[in-house]
Protein backbone atom coordinates (compact mmCIF):
# COMPACT_ATOMS: atom_id res chain seq x y z
CA UNK A 1 0.00 0.00 0.00
CA UNK A 2 2.89 2.67 0.86
CA UNK A 3 4.25 2.07 -2.43
CA UNK A 4 0.91 2.28 -4.10
CA UNK A 5 0.43 5.68 -2.59
CA UNK A 6 4.18 6.83 -2.83
CA UNK A 7 4.17 5.55 -7.02
CA UNK A 8 0.73 7.97 -6.88
CA UNK A 9 2.64 10.93 -5.40
CA UNK A 10 5.38 11.09 -7.44
CA UNK A 11 3.35 10.99 -10.47
CA UNK A 12 0.42 13.58 -9.62
CA UNK A 13 2.92 16.82 -10.39
CA UNK A 14 3.31 15.48 -14.18
CA UNK A 15 0.56 13.31 -14.87
CA UNK A 16 -2.26 16.11 -13.33
CA UNK A 17 -5.29 14.86 -15.44
CA UNK A 18 -4.41 10.65 -14.74
CA UNK A 19 -6.58 9.08 -11.49
CA UNK A 20 -3.97 7.28 -9.30
CA UNK A 21 -4.82 3.79 -11.14
CA UNK A 22 -4.41 4.83 -14.09
CA UNK A 23 -0.80 6.83 -13.56
CA UNK A 24 0.43 3.21 -12.15
CA UNK A 25 -0.67 1.67 -15.22
CA UNK A 26 1.58 4.58 -17.22
CA UNK A 27 4.49 3.04 -15.17
CA UNK A 28 3.95 -0.14 -15.63
CA UNK A 29 3.89 0.66 -19.62
CA UNK A 30 7.08 2.27 -19.51
CA UNK A 31 8.74 -0.36 -17.16
CA UNK A 32 7.80 -3.18 -19.82
CA UNK A 33 9.25 -0.82 -23.04
CA UNK A 34 12.29 -0.96 -21.01
CA UNK A 35 12.27 -4.38 -20.71
CA UNK A 36 11.39 -5.22 -24.95
CA UNK A 37 14.33 -2.72 -25.38
CA UNK A 38 16.89 -4.62 -23.63
CA UNK A 39 15.83 -7.76 -24.88
CA UNK A 40 16.27 -6.18 -28.14
CA UNK A 41 19.79 -5.06 -27.02
CA UNK A 42 21.96 -6.91 -29.48
CA UNK A 43 24.30 -7.20 -26.77
CA UNK A 44 23.13 -9.93 -25.18
CA UNK A 45 22.60 -12.37 -28.19
CA UNK A 46 19.66 -14.41 -28.98
CA UNK A 47 18.08 -16.73 -26.24
CA UNK A 48 19.46 -19.73 -26.79
CA UNK A 49 22.55 -19.34 -28.92
CA UNK A 50 25.30 -19.77 -25.94
CA UNK A 51 26.04 -23.12 -24.67
CA UNK A 52 23.80 -25.08 -27.24
CA UNK A 53 23.87 -28.73 -26.51
CA UNK A 54 25.07 -31.48 -28.92
CA UNK A 55 24.15 -34.54 -28.34
CA UNK A 56 25.84 -37.48 -29.91
CA UNK A 57 29.01 -35.20 -30.64
CA UNK A 58 32.38 -35.56 -31.34
CA UNK A 59 34.16 -34.27 -28.32
CA UNK A 60 34.24 -36.36 -25.76
CA UNK A 61 33.38 -39.69 -27.59
CA UNK A 62 34.86 -42.92 -27.04
CA UNK A 63 34.54 -45.91 -29.19
CA UNK A 64 31.34 -47.78 -29.20
CA UNK A 65 31.00 -50.96 -30.23
CA UNK A 66 33.47 -53.42 -29.69
CA UNK A 67 34.98 -56.73 -30.76
CA UNK A 68 32.56 -59.03 -32.87
CA UNK A 69 30.22 -60.99 -31.14
CA UNK A 70 29.68 -58.71 -28.08
CA UNK A 71 26.11 -59.05 -27.68
CA UNK A 72 24.29 -62.50 -28.44
CA UNK A 73 20.28 -61.37 -29.11
CA UNK A 74 18.18 -64.57 -29.95
CA UNK A 75 21.05 -66.90 -31.45
CA UNK A 76 22.42 -63.54 -33.59
CA UNK A 77 25.64 -62.11 -33.44
CA UNK A 78 25.64 -57.73 -32.93
CA UNK A 79 28.71 -56.34 -34.19
CA UNK A 80 30.25 -53.47 -33.11
CA UNK A 81 32.89 -51.04 -34.60
CA UNK A 82 36.26 -52.30 -33.01
CA UNK A 83 38.03 -49.67 -35.33
CA UNK A 84 35.19 -47.41 -36.12
CA UNK A 85 35.01 -43.60 -35.57
CA UNK A 86 32.00 -43.23 -33.45
CA UNK A 87 29.04 -41.74 -36.05
CA UNK A 88 27.79 -38.37 -35.30
CA UNK A 89 24.63 -39.41 -33.43
CA UNK A 90 25.04 -41.78 -30.30
CA UNK A 91 21.62 -43.36 -31.18
CA UNK A 92 23.73 -45.08 -34.39
CA UNK A 93 25.84 -47.20 -32.48
CA UNK A 94 24.59 -48.41 -28.57
CA UNK A 95 26.25 -50.38 -26.04
CA UNK A 96 25.17 -52.05 -23.18
CA UNK A 97 27.86 -51.26 -21.47
CA UNK A 98 28.69 -47.62 -22.41
CA UNK A 99 27.15 -44.73 -21.68
CA UNK A 100 25.66 -41.65 -23.35
CA UNK A 101 26.09 -38.45 -24.40
CA UNK A 102 23.43 -36.51 -22.09
CA UNK A 103 22.82 -33.43 -23.46
CA UNK A 104 23.66 -29.64 -21.39
CA UNK A 105 19.92 -28.61 -21.36
CA UNK A 106 16.75 -30.59 -21.81
CA UNK A 107 16.12 -27.53 -24.04
CA UNK A 108 18.44 -29.44 -26.40
CA UNK A 109 15.89 -31.91 -27.55
CA UNK A 110 11.67 -30.73 -27.26
CA UNK A 111 10.04 -33.72 -25.78
CA UNK A 112 6.65 -31.83 -26.85
CA UNK A 113 7.73 -31.26 -30.82
CA UNK A 114 5.86 -32.53 -33.86
CA UNK A 115 8.44 -34.58 -35.37
CA UNK A 116 8.88 -38.08 -34.78
CA UNK A 117 12.74 -39.68 -34.09
CA UNK A 118 13.21 -43.04 -33.91
CA UNK A 119 16.14 -44.44 -31.22
CA UNK A 120 17.73 -45.51 -35.03
CA UNK A 121 17.28 -42.04 -35.97
CA UNK A 122 20.44 -40.13 -36.76
CA UNK A 123 19.77 -36.86 -35.29
CA UNK A 124 21.53 -33.13 -34.74
CA UNK A 125 20.77 -30.57 -32.41
CA UNK A 126 20.27 -26.61 -33.30
CA UNK A 127 20.19 -23.87 -31.08
CA UNK A 128 17.95 -23.98 -28.14
CA UNK A 129 15.18 -22.06 -29.07
CA UNK A 130 11.56 -22.63 -29.10
CA UNK A 131 11.58 -23.22 -32.86
CA UNK A 132 13.97 -25.48 -33.17
CA UNK A 133 13.06 -29.08 -34.25
CA UNK A 134 15.47 -32.24 -34.15
CA UNK A 135 16.39 -32.74 -37.79
CA UNK A 136 16.46 -36.60 -38.49
CA UNK A 137 19.48 -36.11 -40.53
CA UNK A 138 20.90 -39.38 -43.25
CA UNK A 139 23.59 -38.73 -45.75
CA UNK A 140 21.17 -39.13 -48.74
CA UNK A 141 17.57 -37.70 -47.60
CA UNK A 142 16.21 -33.82 -47.92
CA UNK A 143 14.69 -32.79 -44.64
CA UNK A 144 11.63 -30.79 -46.32
CA UNK A 145 10.42 -27.92 -43.72
CA UNK A 146 8.94 -24.86 -44.41
CA UNK A 147 8.26 -23.84 -41.45
CA UNK A 148 9.03 -24.63 -37.39
CA UNK A 149 5.30 -26.01 -36.79
CA UNK A 150 5.91 -28.35 -39.97
CA UNK A 151 6.86 -32.11 -39.32
CA UNK A 152 10.17 -32.98 -40.95
CA UNK A 153 9.97 -35.19 -43.94
CA UNK A 154 13.17 -37.46 -44.35
CA UNK A 155 13.01 -39.04 -47.78
CA UNK A 156 15.34 -41.41 -49.67
CA UNK A 157 17.18 -44.14 -48.81
CA UNK A 158 18.62 -44.35 -45.02
CA UNK A 159 22.99 -44.27 -44.59
CA UNK A 160 24.58 -44.42 -41.54
CA UNK A 161 25.26 -41.13 -40.42
CA UNK A 162 29.40 -41.26 -40.56
CA UNK A 163 30.38 -41.64 -43.64
CA UNK A 164 33.84 -43.31 -43.63
CA UNK A 165 34.12 -46.18 -45.75
CA UNK A 166 37.36 -46.86 -44.30
CA UNK A 167 35.41 -48.24 -40.69
CA UNK A 168 32.24 -50.02 -39.12
CA UNK A 169 29.41 -47.04 -38.60
CA UNK A 170 26.81 -48.82 -36.86
CA UNK A 171 26.11 -51.64 -34.73
CA UNK A 172 24.66 -54.90 -36.52
CA UNK A 173 22.66 -58.33 -36.72
CA UNK A 174 24.53 -60.30 -38.53
CA UNK A 175 23.47 -64.13 -38.65
CA UNK A 176 24.96 -67.34 -40.47
CA UNK A 177 22.78 -70.06 -42.00
CA UNK A 178 19.80 -68.58 -42.02
CA UNK A 179 16.44 -70.24 -42.62
CA UNK A 180 15.71 -71.24 -46.36
CA UNK A 181 15.01 -68.81 -48.87
CA UNK A 182 14.71 -71.78 -51.33
CA UNK A 183 15.81 -75.46 -51.19
CA UNK A 184 17.76 -76.88 -53.44
CA UNK A 185 16.74 -80.23 -53.70
CA UNK A 186 19.20 -81.54 -56.43
CA UNK A 187 22.56 -79.90 -53.72
CA UNK A 188 20.44 -80.59 -50.57
CA UNK A 189 21.37 -76.99 -49.64
CA UNK A 190 20.17 -73.56 -48.60
CA UNK A 191 20.52 -70.90 -51.72
CA UNK A 192 20.53 -68.23 -48.67
CA UNK A 193 23.32 -68.51 -46.46
CA UNK A 194 23.98 -64.95 -44.54
CA UNK A 195 21.97 -62.36 -43.44
CA UNK A 196 23.19 -59.13 -42.03
CA UNK A 197 21.74 -55.89 -41.25
CA UNK A 198 21.40 -52.43 -38.77
CA UNK A 199 20.51 -53.63 -35.46
CA UNK A 200 18.67 -50.06 -35.27
CA UNK A 201 17.04 -50.11 -38.19
CA UNK A 202 14.74 -46.52 -39.52
CA UNK A 203 11.38 -46.00 -39.02
CA UNK A 204 11.55 -43.57 -41.30
CA UNK A 205 13.46 -45.04 -44.22
CA UNK A 206 14.27 -47.55 -46.04
CA UNK A 207 16.87 -49.70 -46.40
CA UNK A 208 19.12 -50.45 -49.71
CA UNK A 209 19.76 -54.08 -50.47
CA UNK A 210 23.07 -55.82 -51.35
CA UNK A 211 23.20 -59.38 -52.71
CA UNK A 212 26.71 -60.61 -52.03
CA UNK A 213 28.75 -63.54 -54.06
CA UNK A 214 31.32 -65.60 -52.87
CA UNK A 215 34.21 -66.36 -55.17
CA UNK A 216 34.57 -69.78 -56.47
CA UNK A 217 35.10 -72.70 -53.64
CA UNK A 218 34.98 -70.14 -51.15
CA UNK A 219 32.47 -69.92 -48.14
CA UNK A 220 30.69 -67.06 -47.85
CA UNK A 221 31.55 -66.62 -43.82
CA UNK A 222 35.14 -65.66 -45.58
CA UNK A 223 34.01 -62.04 -46.34
CA UNK A 224 32.15 -61.83 -42.77
CA UNK A 225 34.44 -58.05 -43.07
CA UNK A 226 32.98 -56.61 -46.00
CA UNK A 227 29.64 -58.21 -45.36
CA UNK A 228 29.24 -56.55 -42.10
CA UNK A 229 30.96 -53.08 -43.19
CA UNK A 230 28.23 -52.92 -45.97
CA UNK A 231 25.51 -53.49 -42.79
CA UNK A 232 26.81 -51.43 -40.65
CA UNK A 233 26.39 -48.43 -43.03
CA UNK A 234 22.89 -49.09 -43.08
CA UNK A 235 22.49 -51.37 -46.09
CA UNK A 236 20.94 -55.12 -45.52
CA UNK A 237 22.74 -57.82 -47.22
CA UNK A 238 22.06 -61.47 -47.97
CA UNK A 239 25.12 -63.56 -49.14
CA UNK A 240 24.20 -66.48 -51.31
CA UNK A 241 26.27 -69.89 -51.20
CA UNK A 242 28.19 -69.87 -54.27
CA UNK A 243 27.96 -68.19 -57.79
CA UNK A 244 27.46 -70.04 -60.47
CA UNK A 245 27.70 -66.84 -62.58
CA UNK A 246 24.67 -66.92 -63.86
CA UNK A 247 22.25 -64.79 -61.04
CA UNK A 248 20.01 -67.71 -60.63
CA UNK A 249 20.62 -67.78 -56.86
CA UNK A 250 21.39 -63.89 -56.57
CA UNK A 251 17.62 -63.18 -57.73
CA UNK A 252 16.20 -66.70 -55.49
CA UNK A 253 17.90 -64.44 -52.54
CA UNK A 254 16.15 -61.24 -53.50
CA UNK A 255 12.53 -63.05 -53.87
CA UNK A 256 12.91 -64.60 -50.35
CA UNK A 257 13.97 -60.54 -48.77
CA UNK A 258 10.75 -59.39 -50.49
CA UNK A 259 8.80 -62.34 -48.98
CA UNK A 260 10.61 -61.05 -45.73
CA UNK A 261 9.82 -56.87 -46.28
CA UNK A 262 5.95 -57.87 -46.76
CA UNK A 263 5.83 -60.60 -43.79
CA UNK A 264 4.64 -58.30 -40.68
CA UNK A 265 5.74 -60.92 -38.01
CA UNK A 266 9.39 -60.24 -39.88
CA UNK A 267 12.06 -58.09 -38.46
CA UNK A 268 12.37 -56.41 -41.82
CA UNK A 269 8.77 -55.64 -42.41
CA UNK A 270 8.72 -53.30 -44.77
CA UNK A 271 11.92 -51.23 -43.90
CA UNK A 272 13.45 -52.68 -47.53
CA UNK A 273 13.42 -50.89 -50.95
CA UNK A 274 13.32 -53.59 -53.06
CA UNK A 275 13.77 -51.84 -56.09
CA UNK A 276 17.19 -50.31 -54.78
CA UNK A 277 19.26 -52.94 -54.46
CA UNK A 278 22.70 -53.56 -55.34
CA UNK A 279 24.92 -56.85 -56.64
CA UNK A 280 28.73 -57.56 -55.30
CA UNK A 281 30.92 -59.97 -54.95
CA UNK A 282 34.24 -61.54 -55.47
CA UNK A 283 35.61 -63.29 -58.41
CA UNK A 284 32.57 -65.73 -59.26
CA UNK A 285 30.80 -63.55 -57.61
CA UNK A 286 31.61 -60.36 -59.14
CA UNK A 287 30.40 -62.26 -62.26
CA UNK A 288 27.08 -63.49 -60.12
CA UNK A 289 27.06 -59.81 -59.58
CA UNK A 290 27.22 -58.79 -63.27
CA UNK A 291 24.66 -60.87 -64.30
CA UNK A 292 21.87 -59.89 -61.38
CA UNK A 293 22.70 -56.18 -62.47
CA UNK A 294 22.12 -57.65 -66.41
CA UNK A 295 18.96 -59.96 -65.65
CA UNK A 296 17.14 -58.13 -62.27
CA UNK A 297 15.75 -55.11 -62.98
CA UNK A 298 15.76 -54.45 -59.24
CA UNK A 299 19.36 -54.28 -59.13
CA UNK A 300 20.65 -51.08 -60.46
CA UNK A 301 24.24 -51.34 -59.40
CA UNK A 302 26.99 -53.84 -59.87
CA UNK A 303 30.60 -54.09 -57.90
CA UNK A 304 33.17 -56.91 -59.41
CA UNK A 305 35.49 -57.35 -56.86
CA UNK A 306 38.64 -59.18 -58.74
CA UNK A 307 36.58 -60.18 -61.80
CA UNK A 308 35.18 -59.83 -64.82
CA UNK A 309 33.69 -61.18 -67.70
CA UNK A 310 35.92 -63.86 -69.62
CA UNK A 311 35.18 -63.37 -72.88
CA UNK A 312 34.96 -59.27 -72.25
CA UNK A 313 31.07 -59.68 -73.12
CA UNK A 314 29.68 -59.02 -69.52
CA UNK A 315 29.57 -54.83 -69.07
CA UNK A 316 28.29 -54.58 -72.42
CA UNK A 317 24.99 -56.03 -71.74
CA UNK A 318 24.34 -53.71 -68.85
CA UNK A 319 21.57 -51.29 -69.67
CA UNK A 320 22.60 -47.44 -69.55
CA UNK A 321 20.47 -46.61 -66.60
CA UNK A 322 22.15 -48.96 -64.78
CA UNK A 323 26.18 -48.85 -63.50
CA UNK A 324 28.94 -50.72 -63.32
CA UNK A 325 32.71 -50.79 -61.52
CA UNK A 326 35.16 -53.63 -61.96
CA UNK A 327 37.94 -53.56 -59.45
CA UNK A 328 41.23 -55.66 -60.14
CA UNK A 329 44.83 -56.43 -58.54
CA UNK A 330 47.77 -55.53 -60.13
CA UNK A 331 49.17 -58.97 -60.16
CA UNK A 332 45.30 -60.85 -59.87
CA UNK A 333 45.03 -63.39 -62.53
CA UNK A 334 41.67 -61.86 -62.88
CA UNK A 335 43.32 -58.80 -64.50
CA UNK A 336 42.98 -59.44 -68.36
CA UNK A 337 39.26 -60.25 -67.87
CA UNK A 338 38.73 -57.13 -65.77
CA UNK A 339 40.74 -55.13 -68.41
CA UNK A 340 38.88 -56.42 -71.30
CA UNK A 341 35.31 -56.44 -70.07
CA UNK A 342 35.79 -52.82 -68.84
CA UNK A 343 37.52 -51.85 -72.40
CA UNK A 344 34.80 -53.35 -75.05
CA UNK A 345 33.29 -50.85 -77.54
CA UNK A 346 30.16 -52.27 -76.46
CA UNK A 347 29.87 -50.78 -72.97
CA UNK A 348 27.31 -48.10 -72.99
CA UNK A 349 26.30 -48.01 -68.92
CA UNK A 350 28.28 -45.59 -67.17
CA UNK A 351 31.16 -48.14 -65.69
CA UNK A 352 34.44 -47.47 -63.93
CA UNK A 353 37.69 -49.76 -63.78
CA UNK A 354 39.83 -49.58 -60.41
CA UNK A 355 43.18 -51.00 -60.04
CA UNK A 356 44.72 -51.07 -56.58
CA UNK A 357 48.42 -51.10 -56.98
CA UNK A 358 51.26 -50.99 -54.91
CA UNK A 359 50.94 -53.99 -52.37
CA UNK A 360 53.19 -55.41 -50.62
CA UNK A 361 55.88 -53.74 -52.26
CA UNK A 362 54.90 -55.31 -55.06
CA UNK A 363 57.07 -57.81 -53.98
CA UNK A 364 55.88 -61.19 -55.82
CA UNK A 365 54.75 -64.48 -53.56
CA UNK A 366 53.28 -67.68 -54.00
CA UNK A 367 49.55 -67.70 -53.72
CA UNK A 368 49.03 -71.46 -54.64
CA UNK A 369 51.74 -74.46 -55.72
CA UNK A 370 53.03 -72.99 -58.80
CA UNK A 371 51.32 -69.44 -59.43
CA UNK A 372 52.74 -66.14 -58.00
CA UNK A 373 51.51 -63.19 -57.67
CA UNK A 374 52.85 -59.44 -57.43
CA UNK A 375 51.53 -56.74 -55.16
CA UNK A 376 48.09 -56.74 -54.87
CA UNK A 377 46.93 -59.95 -56.63
CA UNK A 378 43.31 -62.24 -56.65
CA UNK A 379 42.66 -61.88 -52.71
CA UNK A 380 43.06 -57.86 -53.14
CA UNK A 381 39.18 -56.19 -53.59
CA UNK A 382 37.28 -57.79 -50.92
CA UNK A 383 40.06 -57.49 -48.03
CA UNK A 384 42.27 -55.03 -48.65
CA UNK A 385 39.73 -53.08 -51.05
CA UNK A 386 36.46 -53.07 -49.41
CA UNK A 387 36.16 -49.59 -48.85
CA UNK A 388 35.80 -48.39 -52.62
CA UNK A 389 32.77 -51.35 -52.54
CA UNK A 390 30.73 -49.46 -50.14
CA UNK A 391 31.44 -45.97 -51.54
CA UNK A 392 30.21 -47.19 -54.74
CA UNK A 393 27.36 -48.92 -52.99
CA UNK A 394 26.76 -45.12 -50.80
CA UNK A 395 26.82 -43.47 -54.10
CA UNK A 396 24.44 -45.25 -56.39
CA UNK A 397 22.16 -46.88 -53.86
CA UNK A 398 22.09 -44.37 -51.36
CA UNK A 399 22.20 -41.22 -53.75
CA UNK A 400 25.10 -39.55 -52.21
CA UNK A 401 26.03 -37.44 -55.44
CA UNK A 402 29.50 -36.04 -54.27
CA UNK A 403 31.11 -39.52 -54.23
CA UNK A 404 31.12 -39.30 -57.89
CA UNK A 405 34.14 -36.83 -58.04
CA UNK A 406 35.96 -39.55 -56.10
CA UNK A 407 35.25 -42.30 -58.95
CA UNK A 408 35.05 -39.87 -62.11
CA UNK A 409 37.99 -38.00 -63.45
CA UNK A 410 41.01 -36.65 -63.21
CA UNK A 411 41.48 -36.76 -59.57
CA UNK A 412 40.02 -38.46 -56.97
CA UNK A 413 39.94 -40.72 -53.79
CA UNK A 414 39.87 -44.03 -56.34
CA UNK A 415 41.70 -42.26 -59.29
CA UNK A 416 44.39 -41.49 -57.98
CA UNK A 417 44.21 -41.77 -54.30
CA UNK A 418 46.31 -43.72 -51.40
CA UNK A 419 44.35 -46.74 -50.42
CA UNK A 420 43.87 -45.39 -46.67
CA UNK A 421 45.23 -47.56 -43.60
CA UNK A 422 47.10 -49.75 -46.15
CA UNK A 423 50.10 -49.58 -48.57
CA UNK A 424 49.84 -48.49 -52.29
CA UNK A 425 47.60 -46.30 -54.38
CA UNK A 426 44.06 -46.86 -56.33
CA UNK A 427 44.16 -46.24 -60.07
CA UNK A 428 40.91 -45.79 -61.35
CA UNK A 429 38.89 -44.46 -65.00
CA UNK A 430 35.53 -44.20 -66.05
CA UNK A 431 33.20 -43.77 -68.65
CA UNK A 432 29.90 -42.49 -69.79
CA UNK A 433 29.00 -41.10 -66.80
Amino acid sequence: MKSRALKCLVLASTLALFNCGDAENALNDIAAAQQQGDLNNPELGQEGQEGQGVVGGQEGQGVVGGQEGQGDIGGQDIIGSSSAAVPESSGDILNQSSSAVVPESSGDINPASSTSVGPQSSVTVGPRSSSSQVMPKSSSSEAVASSSSEEVKPAGIFLAEGKEEEKDQMQIVYTEDIEPCIWDNDKKRNLCKILAYPKQLSETQKHAVVVWGPGGGSDPKDYRAIISRLASHGFVVVAIPESPGNANEGIEALNWLDKKNKDPNDPLYNKLDMNTVGASGHSMGGLESEQLVIKDKRVLTAFLNNSGDWNGAGANKVATDRSIAILYGEGGMERGNAENDYNNAGVKAPACLIQMTGGRGNECYEVSPGRKECGYGHGSGSWDGMAATVAWMRWHLGGEDFRKADFVGSTGKYIDGNIIGKQGKWKGQCKNF
